[in-house]
């Protein structure tokens, strides 16, 4: 009976050594296997703002310029946020050169309860026309391994776990407002809600049809 008490001893004292050494560290206990705690991605506004030359009202745009104009609405309507500004020199020509701009804003799909003015003196000898806007750029950390890959023995994952892919997200999405809020919903078709409610109404199907253009095959392919 004593040999078998020091054996079952024994084997009892070989599991404990073997869970303490399997116990975690303090570090490592932090550590969870969510990129999303570990590489957080922080959305941030960021202003946004060019210059173009311009001479007077009658003469518009050069085409260089005009294409540059073009290139930064279109942004703005894809990305920004809240209102976008006109400033123009301060002088006998700036409110010509505030109702070109802002018409051309306008036709170009701005909301007019968007498009904000104002002057500036000139000091610096820079006499362009200058438009702003505020918009959002989200990003992470910087990678990099802090720790020894090859020591596995908590069987826990790395410090760096899932850090490229949280890059790749911040560089790859459209809106970064998206990260930190849903789009509100856009206005409603009442032309379409009208025949959907009559066809559903008439118990008939009230899904879009397809033709034929729209319709695909998959091919019998033989090796």
């Amino acid at each position: 009976m004593a040999m078998s008490d020091a054996m079952r001893a024994a084997a009892l004292a070989a599991v404990l050594l073997a869970g303490s050494c399997a116990a975690p560290t303090n570090d490592q206990a932090t550590l969870t296997p969510d990129p999303e705690i570990n590489h957080p991605i922080t959305v941030e506004p960021s202003a946004k703002s060019i210059r173009l030359s311009f001479a007077a009202a009658d003469a518009g745009l050069m085409p260089e310029e005009a294409v540059r104009f073009d290139e930064f609405v279109n942004d703005y309507k894809t990305s920004g946020n809240g209102e976008i500004s006109i400033t123009v020199p301060a002088g006998p020509t700036a409110q010509g050169t505030i109702s070109y701009f802002g018409e051309r804003l306008a036709a170009a799909g701005v909301s007019r309860d968007r498009i904000m003015v104002g002057t500036r003196d000139v000091t610096d000898g820079d006499s362009r026309v200058e438009l702003s806007y505020v918009s959002y750029v989200a990003h992470t950390d910087a990678c990099g391994w802090t720790d020894d890959a090859s020591d596995t023995a908590s069987n826990l994952p790395r410090e760096n776990f899932g850090c490229a892919v949280q890059h790749n997200i911040a560089a790859q999405i459209e809106d970064p407002r998206d990260l930190v809020s849903p789009r509100a919903l856009g206005p409603t078709d009442a032309t379409r809600r009208t025949t959907v409610i009559g066809t559903y109404e008439k118990g008939q199907p009230t899904a879009a049809t397809k033709n034929s253009d729209q319709s695909v095959t998959v091919s019998d392919v033989k090796q």
